[in-house]
């Protein structure tokens, strides 16, 4: 008799457990979705964009990377740093120990030299051994540096390709019908669909064809100047990318051949034993 009550009772917690998991799986089922916000409605994923370092087999475009600098130094250094990154490494774009050196001299922000307290007393010219030094903006809010900005922003060159190309883009009739708020862009600020927040403080900074002067011949458009420096923020991001590539090839390629190394004793060792 007390083992059926207590068999009994088994089955009643039993069930009265599948019944709250039922409950709970029903609730969850019928309950009413979030209400979508204009981000999710509004927002853009970024355009595909291809670059000669894609795959495992891909490559750094020298002079698509000296172009992409230049536009950096020109456009981009106004606000934003480039601080994980020595002069230096620009001979790793093609530039001779001469042009590093005079890009260094000529950088328009110099470093800061300190005293014993830790003061500063004075700046020196630029050598090549130094960082690109930081930079301080004298408006709101802090721009981001951009050494590592492709590893630090989902599709990496592809997002900041398409920032740069979104500004023009508005928000759909269809979508203001939903968020009328949207229909006028605060103060100061500037309507992308590429950004999380979809109103970014950053102006436009690339406006017009033939900002930047391209000694190579290649015109530069706004879309060519966006594609050229997200293909230089990857390099800044992942320098050694190349040889990474090469070692992995070369690992590869030692498995492949120790593998059939592997198997040639296998067949050798086993060939005389019958199953």
């Amino acid at each position: 008799m007390t083992s059926l009550f207590i068999k009994s009772i088994k089955f009643l917690v039993g069930g009265a457990f599948i019944l709250v998991l039922l409950i709970a799986l029903f609730g969850s089922i019928t309950a009413e979705r979030p209400a979508e916000t204009a981000e999710h409605v509004m927002h853009k994923h970024p355009e595909a964009l291809k670059l000669a370092s894609d795959g495992p087999l891909g490559k750094f475009d020298r002079r698509q990377l000296q172009r992409g600098f230049l536009v950096y130094k020109e456009v981009c250094a106004t606000c934003h740093s480039l601080n994980l990154v020595s002069f230096r490494n620009l001979k790793d774009l093609g530039y001779t120990d001469a042009e590093v050196k005079k890009i260094a001299k000529d950088w328009g922000t110099k470093q800061p030299v300190f005293d014993e307290k830790g003061g500063t007393w004075g700046e020196r010219d630029n050598v090549p051994s130094d960082r690109f030094p930081k930079v301080y903006y004298a408006g709101t809010g802090t721009p981001p540096d951009l050494s590592l900005i492709t590893k630090a922003r989902h599709d990496g060159a592809a997002y900041v390709h398409s920032l740069l190309t979104g500004y023009n883009q508005k928000p759909s009739p269809e979508a203001l019908k939903h968020f009328p708020e949207f229909a006028k862009t605060p103060d100061g600020m500037h309507f992308n669909p590429y950004f999380a927040n979809l109103n970014i403080a950053m102006p436009p900074p690339l406006t017009t064809d033939g900002q930047v002067n391209y000694s190579d011949g290649t015109r530069a458009t706004v879309p060519q100047m966006a594609e050229d420096v997200a293909a230089f923020l990857v390099w800044t991001a992942e320098p050694t990318l190349e040889t990474r590539h090469a070692a992995g090839l070369a690992v590869l390629g030692f498995l492949i051949f120790a593998a059939f190394l592997t198997y040639g004793a296998y067949r050798s060792v086993w060939a005389g034993v019958k199953h």
